[in-house]
């Protein structure tokens, strides 16, 4: 072959695989420099791979072609990439990081004492390895078990691939089926949408086409309708309309309508789906959900309308010992809501910012604990549990701390029986706990237990689905004490004032000649101009001027994903900005994020066994290459990630005002603009807005503000709770 130009005919190459420049796990595209034999450079290889690590034997069919930028590179149409078989490849393979817990200088030990048999001392004879110096039994168990993952791990990868989808999922796969995968995929491919996190429906789908499912056939239209209901319930809905249900089912699928009504007749018949009529609607459920609003409905109204069960209380004595011990003054309407929680068993507590909720919940407290009276607090997240510590001073859980998770499988051990033994639950922050949560804390409370329910009904509702909080309020079925007085300490602070004004549909108090302001609102049309100033606000301004730390103590909250201004491009931007990378930086990259040692970083799914929870926020402190670890701070505790969990981390420079819920920041910082018209609502900007404690500044268009303070519009949810507090059942 000519060296210095490219032929146009097909041609096969072979030869090791000297590095991997580059590959992305989401579409198997790889860049290899390798070594040919009779060429002197290496040559580079690119196409696509369903794996490639340096030391592996690359073989590829392909044509020879000039890139303008890289020069002559061969474009495999087929690439296969295989195990080395010599010494030098070996040694190159298990130092390239592919197998955890070896590097280069345990691959050069190991090749130097069993030479080409080093495959087969690890997966045969494995306790071999402790004659090597620095492996002991610790590291030999991780280093066998790595290696057989990766057997497995290849063989679904390839199996994937072969089905026409992405192979990046496959560690979860593995790690959700073990070595059974194929066959489980084989025999039902939509568990996949159900059970893998980042597999969608039409990812599953393809692969079941590609396995022979017929289009129309029913187990294929039981599958969507499941699907929709399921991503239904993941926007806030707990059932749906039998003829939206189809609609959307049908749109999925792309079949008649007949299909998708003869599937759900099955799906009905068999129990997998329910009818139940709410109000006026019929909604089909997941079983599930349906029962969990029934239950919620009946202990609620149950316990509603029972007397208290705490000893004798002299209110008014109380009333004057609390002020007096707690040296303060309170107003009659947080002695109405301090009355109201003593005297009933179910008390909701709602209002925005500086109302006084805390004050109310800490004087219940008081009086209680001196009447021995046990009492428990708890949360949806940490970062509001911790609050709720700080600000009473007791203690306060997550609600899955509370309620004991199990993290083997998900399922709570405090129920019905075995309940909790407190007698009073203070839930904080419960705008944000979805009817699954409601229906746990539920079943766990005592039969003679108390429930004082606090939050601002005003925020965004829950993430999941059902509208708890709005829906007890609305029944007129429970106590409640809506606060609407600002104390004059919290009267001063513009971020509250103008929170209070957002909410009634005011636009904010924004002068920009107030100096010590805690509430700024910086005019930008144009989305390129905001994103330019925004970055200049964290980076440079507000440290400066406020002394805070760009990345710990300022948080960009964003109302949506997509755009400029969106979560992640602004994470992009900030990431490089505050954390660029440095001379000797290690970096990890998966599904399209790179992170790097110092990046702040959210969880954002629940994950029972580190005991870390969707919303939780740290920071990276290290990156093992040879372990395939990253190390993360929470709070006060350490969490410890493979490479293959790093799915359930995002960057979190920006998040969604939706993700942060439930916490708060010393200083917020968001970006406003037209683009994002289709969420921006009156509870979307409030919610942001109170999430600042120290500073809030709001960088756009007035216009897009304006839009959204008088946009009180918010999306409704199906759900039969209302209905069903209301009727008393």
């Amino acid at each position: 072959m000519n060296q210095g130009y490219p032929a146009k005919n097909k041609e096969s190459i072979s030869g090791l695989i000297e590095r991997v420049t580059y590959f992305n796990e989401e579409s198997g595209f790889v860049v290899l420099r390798v070594k040919i034999k009779g060429r002197r450079d290496l040559l580079t290889v690119v196409g696509q791979s369903v794996s490639a690590n340096a030391g592996e034997w690359a073989k590829a069919e392909g044509v020879w072609a000039r890139d303008r930028e890289h020069g002559l590179q061969f474009k495999a149409e087929r690439l296969v990439c295989t195990p080395p078989t010599n010494v030098e490849g070996i040694e190159k393979y298990l130092a390239s990081g592919m197998i955890k817990g070896i590097g280069p200088v345990y691959a050069k030990k190991m090749v130097a004492r069993y030479g080409e048999k080093i495959f087969d001392i690890i997966e045969t004879a494995s306790a071999k390895l402790e004659s090597i110096d620095g492996i002991g039994p610790g590291r030999r168990r991780k280093i066998k078990d790595a290696w057989q993952e990766q057997k497995v791990v290849r063989k679904i990868m390839v199996f994937l691939h072969s089905n026409g989808v992405s192979t990046s999922r496959a560690v979860r796969i593995y790690k959700t089926y073990g070595e059974e995968a194929i066959e489980k995929v084989q025999n039902n491919p939509y568990i996949l949408a159900r059970d893998i996190r980042g597999i969608g429906f039409k990812s599953a789908d393809h692969i079941a086409q590609k396995l022979g499912i017929p289009q129309d056939s029913l187990h294929r239209a039981q599958a969507g309708l499941n699907h929709v209901l399921t991503e239904a319930s993941g926007n806030g809905h707990c059932g749906l309309p039998e003829d939206l249900l189809i609609r959307q089912t049908t749109e999925l699928l792309a079949v008649d309508e007949s299909i998708p009504r003869e599937g759900l007749a099955q799906a009905l018949h068999a129990g997998d789906v329910v009818r139940d009529g709410v109000g006026e609607h019929d909604l089909i459920f997941l079983p599930a959900l349906k029962k969990a609003e029934e239950y919620i409905a009946r202990r609620i109204l149950d316990l509603s309308g029972q007397p208290s069960s705490y000893p004798d209380i002299d209110f008014n004595r109380a009333i004057t010992w609390v002020q007096g011990s707690n040296k303060l003054q309170l107003a009659a309407s947080q002695t109405e809501a301090i009355r109201c929680a003593l005297e009933n068993r179910v008390v909701i507590i709602t209002g925005g910012p500086g109302v006084g909720k805390t004050t109310i919940i800490q004087s219940i407290l008081k009086i209680l604990h001196a009447k021995c009276v046990t009492f428990a607090l708890c949360a949806p997240t940490g970062r509001a549990a911790k609050r709720l510590s700080e600000s009473t001073g007791h203690e306060a859980r997550t609600i899955h701390r509370l309620l004991e998770v199990n993290p083997r499988n998900g399922q709570f051990k405090r129920d019905e029986e075995s309940p909790l033994e407190e007698k009073l639950l203070v839930v904080d922050e419960c705008s944000m706990v979805d009817i699954p949560l409601m229906h746990h804390l539920l079943k766990a409370l005592p039969e003679d237990g108390h429930l004082l329910l606090v939050g601002d009904v005003d925020q965004l509702p829950s993430v999941g689905p059902g509208s708890v909080l709005k829906d007890f309020i609305q029944s007129g079925c429970l106590s409640v004490v809506r606060l609407q007085e600002i104390f004059r300490q919290a009267a001063g602070s513009r971020i509250i004032t103008n929170a209070h004004r957002i909410n009634q549909g005011q636009m904010p108090m924004m002068e920009e000649d107030a100096p010590l302001s805690d509430f700024y609102f910086i005019d930008r049309e144009e989305p390129e101009r905001a994103a330019a100033t925004l970055l200049q606000m964290v980076r440079d301004r507000i440290p400066s001027k406020f002394q805070v730390h760009p990345i710990l103590d300022i948080q960009v909250l964003c109302p949506m994903n997509r755009g400029s201004l969106g979560v992640r491009e602004m994470n992009l931007t900030l990431q490089n900005a505050l954390n660029p990378l440095r001379h000797g930086d290690v970096v990890a990259e998966k599904f399209g994020w790179q992170f790097r040692a110092r990046d702040k970083v959210i969880q954002t799914e629940n994950n029972y066994d580190k005991e870390v929870f969707n919303g939780d926020i740290g920071q990276i402190i290290s990156i093992d290459p040879i372990e395939k670890e990253i190390k993360v701070q929470f709070e006060h505790r350490k969490v410890i990630y493979d490479f293959g969990e790093l799915d359930e981390l995002s960057l979190a420079y920006a998040i969604t005002i939706h993700k942060s819920q439930g916490s708060e920041f010393p200083v917020v910082v968001m970006p406003v603009a037209t683009q994002q018209y289709m969420l921006l609502q009156r509870n979307l900007v409030y919610t942001g807005v109170t999430r600042g404690r120290k500073l809030v500044v709001i960088v756009g268009q007035k216009k897009a503000l304006g839009m959204a303070v008088n946009n009180s519009k918010n999306a409704s949810r199906y759900s039969g709770l209302l209905h069903r507090l209301r009727s008393g059942s």
